[in-house]
């Protein structure tokens, strides 16, 4: 079975495009997966050390990867509630 791949691929080279797409497809896949892992503050990876991070976000900076006429103002009732349950 030595070479069998590289042969494989010198007869059938219509599978060359393919392995590209689908190799190019699981190396993006993998770099956002470790990219939102590392950067986006809602994956919590140590629930010990901070078991609540969505509460020190900054509501002025957008979340989302494309963000159309956001703005924040604070909602009172949640306000409220925030300061009794503290």
């Amino acid at each position: 079975m030595r070479g069998g791949f590289l042969q494989l691929l010198m007869k059938k080279k219509e599978l060359i495009p393919l392995i590209g797409f689908v190799g190019c497809a699981a190396l993006g896949a993998t770099t956002a997966s470790f990219y939102f892992l590392l950067t986006k503050p809602d994956v919590i990876l140590n629930k010990t050390r901070n078991p609540e991070p969505w509460e020190n976000l900054d509501p002025s900076k957008p979340q989302k990867l494309i963000t159309i006429n956001q703005q924040w103002k604070p909602v009172e009732e949640l306000e409220l509630v925030k300061r009794l349950t503290k």
